[in-house]
Order: structure tokens, then C-alpha cells, then sequence
């Protein structure tokens, strides 16, 4: 077997997309290794949401420019959205990559190595369709238990700030049929938990009409052997009462709901282009929480947007007091060329952003502890991951509603359903004992 190291930068969708990569190559005798040093094969699947992600893989084409030099038979690969920005420019800016491949051309990965086995030169393929991911891709998964599995593949919402649609191209939907049939497979290898992946999951099936979101879910739900479902991401938009309800009548399906909403204020949202005002993305709250009492719900926040003034940045803090959520990802806000965002007049200083961030932060922590101290003494149902990084006496789970849990390690192995009781709740984890 030939040797291919894949470094996977970002987010779900990346993962996903390089278990297909492995499980394509595995077809033309490759096998998936750890460290690049003495790969036959170098692929990095990138990403350019941020600019720190784009200054980590220019520094990682840099380290592998040594590598091919030692060895020019070295066989070096770009993907992803970083791929699908840059173009050819990749390869101008360092002609030891040997291709360049856009996010709609996972499946052609085969071919192309193949090619350049044959007969070396550069290739280039970034053409943006209306495509989606051919469905007999093979699959390698990574996780033992946790499948990733996408639903669709691009975006229609145009968020002043995001760079997705102009890489990812228009909202794709696979039919429900193959959605389905990949579970079951997944079922099949063992797998007990799926995450239905999607840059807008809600607006599944717009496209074909075949299924909406809700009738997915239900679909994937009844699937035989499944024990957890889970999704990501939920754009606040087209979160209907239909798939709350599925949520809440679902038997597999857990009650987290990751609900970005970005900012806390009317103005800022309008700027965002995010379609939604504060009031119906508090009504969604509402209406979430009565359905569903004990979901958990985590969000995506930005600060330093163009613009924001300190009265808009007291109201997100506001807006967080009332909202509470267990968690929240919190970014700066970063400038992508060729979003209209990056040309925006009253950039925020540097400085600022950085202070509004730790402030924000600092609330969400506290907000976070209090939640989970409410969960002190409570037995929850862990899915048993294996043992923590610290610790090999201690191992690591998570409960539907997606908390980490860390407890003394008995006979439990990874995979199984266990009842923890919480003794010692914290801010980003639940410490208990097993029941």
C-alpha cells in the first residue's frame, strides 16, 4: 500500500468530504497515515471561512515544499474551499502542488492521482456546478461510533461576511432515498450515532421537493439500529414548527439545536444580510423551549463586525442574558475579499474587537456554569467516547443534549449507553460518577 497523508482544516462538511477522499483512494491502493514525513501522497482539504485558516495551510504548503524536494515522486494536493477561492493561483504562488481541487469535485480525486502517477504536470479543476457529490462515493470514516453524513451541499443565503456561497456554490439537496440508505449503511458498520450535515440543513429538499427537513429527520429516525441523531447547522430562518416538533417526538433524535445567530441587535443582523430580526429569533427561542424544555442550545456570535458601535455591542450582551445559552462559539470578526463585508466603511479597530470578545466571552462562561450547575445531582444518558487526553482512568461521553461528560472508567466500553450521575458540574464539562 501507498502511503497518503490528508490534513483536514475547518469545519464538518471538511471532515465528511475527506472520509470520501480516504475512501477513494483506498480504491487505488493508498492507505491513510498520520505524519507527512514519507507519504507517497500529501493531500490538505482547506479552508478559507477565516484568515488564520488560510495562513495555516500557506504554512503548512511551505513546510511540504522541503518534503518535495527530497522526494519529487511526492504526489501534493489541494482541496476544499481554500482550493476553490484561490484557483490556480495555488499553484502560481507555489509550484510544488501538483492540483488544485474545487469543493465539487471531491469525487474525481481518483482520476486526477492517477494522472499525475501517469503523467506528472499540473491540473487544475475548480468548475463550480450544479452537481452534487455523485452517490456511490466509498466512504472511510474516522469516528467508531459517530458518522457524519450530509444532507446537502452548498449555500443560498449570502451573509454579508461568509465566503460559503461563492465556494460551496447553490443549495444542492441529496434525495432522501440515498440520505437514507447511507445510515443504514452506517447502521450497519456499527455506527450508533449520525449527524445529518448541511450549511443550512432547514432548507432541505427546497430543491427537488421531495422531502422537507422535518420528513428526513422522521426518515432517518426509524431507521433500524439507530440510537442518536443529531444535525448541524440550523439557520434561524427556515427553523419550522414542523421540525420542532419531529424533534420533539422523535425517539433517537437528541434535543440539541444549534441555533447560530450571529448578533443581538436589528441593525447588525441587517447588515449581516442574516434575514431575521431579534423578536422572531426570540419567538423561535421560545416557542423551542416550550416545545422541547430540556433542549440545550448553542449558538455562533461574531463581534467586531463593520460598524458596531458600543451601544450595539451592550445590546448583544443584553440579548445574551436573556437568551441563555449553554454554549456559544465566539468569533472575531475577519475580513474575506470578495465578501461585501471586507469593504464596509467603519471597520472596527483591532483592539476593540479583541476586548468585546473576552467580555463576551466572560458572560457566556458565566451564563454556561449556571446552566450546568442546574444539572448537579441529575442522571443523564452518556454515549461512552473512550478515555479522556489527560487521563486513562478517567473517560469521556456526551449526553444528548451534547454536554461532555468525564467519570472514572469501570467496565464500560466505548460505545455504550451509561446512566452518570452529575457531582461536579463546570463550565465546558459534567464531572459524575456512574449509576
Amino acid at each position: 500500500m501507498k502511503k497518503a497523508f490528508i490534513g483536514v482544516y475547518g469545519c464538518q462538511m471538511n471532515i465528511s468530504d475527506a472520509e470520501r477522499m480516504e475512501g477513494q483512494l483506498k480504491t487505488i491502493g493508498y492507505e491513510r497515515v498520520e505524519e507527512m514525513e514519507g507519504a507517497d501522497l500529501i493531500l490538505l482539504n482547506t479552508c478559507c471561512v477565516r484568515e488564520t485558516a488560510e495562513d495555516k495551510v500557506y504554512g503548512k504548503i511551505g513546510e511540504i515544499k522541503h518534503l518535495k524536494r527530497a522526494n519529487p515522486e511526492l504526489i501534493f494536493g489541494i482541496t476544499g474551499c481554500m482550493a476553490q477561492k484561490e484557483s490556480d493561483g495555488l499553484i502560481k504562488r507555489a509550484p510544488h502542488i501538483d492540483f488544485v481541487l474545487g469543493t465539487n469535485k471531491v469525487h474525481e480525486l481518483t482520476h486526477v492521482v492517477q494522472e499525475i502517477e501517469r503523467e506528472r504536470g499540473h491540473i487544475v479543476d475548480t468548475q463550480l456546478g450544479e452537481t452534487e457529490l455523485p452517490d456511490d462515493v466509498p466512504v472511510a470514516r474516522g469516528g467508531k461510533f459517530s458518522a457524519w453524513v450530509p444532507i446537502m451541499y452548498g449555500c443560498n443565503n449570502f451573509c454579508t461576511y461568509c465566503i460559503v456561497p461563492y465556494v460551496r456554490g447553490r443549495e444542492r439537496s441529496r434525495l432522501p432515498e440515498d440520505v437514507v440508505q447511507e445510515v443504514r449503511e452506517a447502521v450497519a458498520q456499527g455506527y450508533k450515532e449520525v449527524t445529518l450535515l448541511g450549511q443550512n440543513v432547514n432548507s432541505y429538499g427546497k430543491d427537488h421537493k421531495q422531502a422537507d427537513f422535518a420528513d428526513l429527520l422522521k426518515m432517518v429516525d426509524e431507521v433500524p439500529g439507530i440510537e442518536r441523531v443529531r444535525f448541524m447547522t440550523s439557520h434561524p430562518k427556515d427553523l419550522s414548527d414542523k421540525v420542532i416538533a419531529v424533534i420533539r417526538d422523535g425517539e433517537h433524535i437528541c434535543e440539541h439545536i444549534h441555533l447560530p445567530v450571529q448578533y443581538g441587535s436589528n441593525k447588525l443582523l441587517k447588515a449581516m444580510n442574516r434575514v431575521y430580526t431579534v423578536e422572531s429569533y426570540k419567538d423561535l427561542v421560545r416557542r423551542i423551549r416550550q416545545e422541547i424544555p430540556n433542549a440545550s442550545l448553542t449558538t455562533d456570535l461574531i463581534v467586531g463586525f463593520p460598524g458596531e458601535t458600543e451601544e450595539d455591542f451592550a445590546e448583544m450582551l443584553a440579548f445574551l442574558k436573556e437568551i441563555r445559552y449553554d454554549s456559544a462559539y465566539t468569533f472575531i470578526y475577519s475580513k474575506r475579499s470578495g465578501t461585501p463585508a471586507a469593504t464596509m466603511e467603519n471597520q472596527v479597530d483591532d483592539k476593540v474587537k479583541h476586548q468585546r470578545l473576552e467580555q463576551l466571552m466572560a458572560l457566556q462562561n458565566e451564563i454556561s456554569l449556571e446552566i450546568n450547575q442546574g444539572l448537579q445531582d441529575k442522571v443523564l444518558e452518556v454515549m461512552v467516547e473512550g478515555p479522556s487526553k489527560n487521563d486513562a482512568d478517567t473517560w469521556t461521553g456526551r449526553t444528548r443534549t451534547n454536554k461532555i461528560v468525564l467519570f472514572a472508567h469501570g467496565d464500560e466500553q466505548e460505545g455504550d449507553f451509561i446512566n452518570v450521575k452529575i457531582t461536579q458540574p463546570q463550565t465546558w464539562v459534567l464531572k459524575g460518577e456512574r449509576v
